[in-house]
């Protein structure tokens, strides 16, 4: 995972929301069978294009919950209070779709994820979650 730095306060963040797909020990492999994980990313970046950034990411550290991906905010959307949100067992095209609704509509903090996605919530611990915001 990467060591990047935090940001320090008054720098600007990103300008639109940040998927993170997790593609490490578990995610995107054929541990998680039925799922085209190559499609998959392709469709999030295809479709994201110009509405968010679209990035694969090492293993998330929580491999029980492959396929893994976390929206994260805008800095207009942090502002908002939106926070990343945590998506697990993402392995139906159809969570796919609401995912690319929902960070085209603005993500966390300025638009409200479609319900279902409440299915896919799950809060990681501490330690990974800080490891994704660094």
């Amino acid at each position: 995972m990467s060591r990047r730095t935090r940001r320090t306060a008054g720098e600007p963040g990103p300008a639109r929301p940040t998927v993170s797909v997790c593609r490490g020990c578990c995610c995107g492999t054929p541990k998680i069978p039925g799922v085209d994980h190559a499609g998959q990313l392709a469709h999030l970046r295809r479709s994201l294009d110009g509405s968010a950034t679209v990035r694969a990411v090492e293993c998330l550290d929580a491999c029980e919950q492959g396929n893994v991906i976390v929206v994260q905010p805008s800095a207009e959307g942090r502002r908002a209070g939106g926070r990343p949100v945590w998506l697990g067992l993402v392995n139906d095209p159809h969570a796919v779709d609401d995912i690319v609704s929902w960070a085209q509509d603005g993500g966390p903090g300025l638009a409200d994820p479609p319900d279902i996605l409440d299915l896919y919530v799950f809060r990681p611990s501490r330690r990974v979650r800080a490891e994704l915001e660094r």
